[in-house]
């Protein structure tokens, strides 16, 4: 699948300090683009009441996405009590 970064999420990812959970995230963006849907990334939740949004949890971080016809947005990976007051809009 094709993945397109939003500014949110590249803003998000800066803030992580942990090397380890940056690897994680590293080889779950490699998982997404290998993937020909949903389906075959481990751990995707759809977010219930929207169409396109769904969730990746890694710990105590969630990675929002949205999905679009032929891509994935990665939108947000915050903190899970942070990231459900701002995703999805």
């Amino acid at each position: 699948m094709k993945v397109i970064f939003l500014k949110s999420f590249l803003s998000d990812i800066k803030k992580v300090k942990d090397k380890g959970l940056k690897s994680r995230i590293k080889k779950l963006i490699l998982e997404i683009e290998a993937a020909k849907s949903l389906e075959e990334i481990t751990g995707v939740k759809k977010m219930r009441g929207y169409s396109i949004a769904y969730r990746i949890r890694m710990g105590d971080y969630r990675l929002g996405l949205y999905k679009e016809t032929d891509c994935v947005e990665l939108a947000r990976f915050l903190k899970r009590n942070d990231i459900y007051k701002v995703f999805p809009k």
